[in-house]
């Protein structure tokens, strides 16, 4: 590992320890709450294959676990604390820090981040992805998406990635998204590059509870 590699993973998870040992949260904050998230990726020109996220928080810790999601058949955990402010204009950011294991193994520190403002909203989701066995395949993962809620129940917009699990000769793949909330339900279309013969689809369906 490099040495600014570790400086940034002992960083980060200090600043998880620190926020923990903050001093206590009322009783409503501290509920736990979660939500799990599947997605099938309909591919044009690659087999089809599936994710999965599953997220537990209690007031300000977060945990979140995920399949597939920066490697094909591999699994990735995940710690952090959220931070949170802002009353016209709401800012969230949660850094993380994980381990990948399965058919790749690694070390991401990240963080996932939200900003909202009536009805707009942009949230980044990024992380460098460590590959303990070969450290030239090593990279930075990105999910990012800049949403516009015209009605409490529908969510549209631009969305972009920067990933290894699908390959269209892209460096930054860009689409659009439509979202759909029913009680705790959350129905979603993804379509990337749809100017590109790589294009492919995205359908998720997430319950939080």
């Amino acid at each position: 590992m490099t040495r600014a590699w570790c400086s940034a993973a002992v960083a980060l998870a200090s600043l998880v320890v620190a926020g923990a040992a903050r001093g206590a949260e009322s009783e409503a904050d501290i509920r736990w709450s979660g939500a799990v998230t599947g997605f099938y990726y309909a591919m044009r020109d690659q087999p089809d294959f599936g994710v999965g996220v599953a997220s537990l928080d209690r007031g300000s810790l977060h945990l979140e676990a995920r399949y597939n999601y920066e490697a094909r058949n591999a699994t990735s955990v995940f710690a952090g604390w959220k931070f949170a402010g802002g009353d016209t204009v709401n800012v969230e950011a949660t850094p993380i820090i994980g381990a990948l294991f399965g058919a790749a193994r690694g070390v991401m520190p990240g963080l996932e981040a939200s900003v909202s403002w009536r009805a707009l909203d942009i949230y980044v989701e990024a992380e460098y992805v460590h590959d303990l066995d070969h450290s030239s395949a090593s990279y930075v993962y990105s999910w990012t998406e800049l949403g516009w809620t015209p009605v409490e129940w529908l969510r549209v917009g631009l969305a972009g990635q920067h990933t290894r699990t699908v390959d269209t000769g892209r460096d930054f793949q860009r689409g659009v998204f439509g979202q759909i909330q029913f009680g705790t339900a959350t129905f979603a279309v993804y379509a990337f590059n749809p100017d590109s013969g790589s294009r492919y689809i995205i359908a998720s369906l997430g319950i939080r509870f």
